[in-house]
């Protein structure tokens, strides 16, 4: 009994913790619009954005499937719209020092983010999916059959859902 104690205890503590940080990406955002110097000069923010998604960092290293996550990133990269099935704007973010996260956002379901530029924040709460490129964070949008947890971008104090 004693060994199965010892092989099971850090896996409740991972779920333990997994489960705190859950509680703590998941608290409401402030809709404060920042001010017309804030936005004007959001892309020079000193930004490090490793400090701030440990979440999706985890994720990554323990290639899991599929996670509600809430972060934010910096553009890298504005990319082609996807146009097969579903349109999707694609934006590479910078997530953390080692990782790069693909945002795939439904223009057929919300409004795209308009004029992007790299340097930018973008913050997200959608589905990350691993992959060996980083992830992809997908869901960005609301679910119009109410299946699946709503999601959004926000670039420059907006909301795109």
């Amino acid at each position: 009994m004693k060994k199965n104690f010892f092989t099971v205890l850090p896996l409740v503590i991972t779920f333990a913790v997994i489960f705190a940080w859950q509680l703590y990406v998941e608290q409401p955002t402030p809709t404060v619009e920042p001010s017309t110097s804030q936005t004007a000069n959001q892309h020079q923010i000193d930004h490090n954005p490793a400090t701030n998604n440990p979440q999706l960092l985890a994720a990554y290293n323990d290639r899991v499937g599929k996670l509600q996550v809430k972060g934010q990133g910096t553009i890298v990269k504005i990319l082609k719209d996807d146009l097969e099935g579903s349109r999707h704007q694609r934006l590479l973010l910078r997530v953390n020092d080692n990782q790069t996260v693909l945002i795939a956002h439904n223009i057929d379901l919300a409004p795209r983010i308009p004029n992007p530029e790299v340097g930018d924040i973008v913050e997200f709460y959608g589905e990350y999916v691993w992959n060996n490129k980083g992830g992809v964070i997908h869901w960005t949008h609301k679910d119009p059959s109410s299946r699946h947890t709503d999601g959004w971008l926000r670039y420059h104090g907006k909301r795109y859902q």
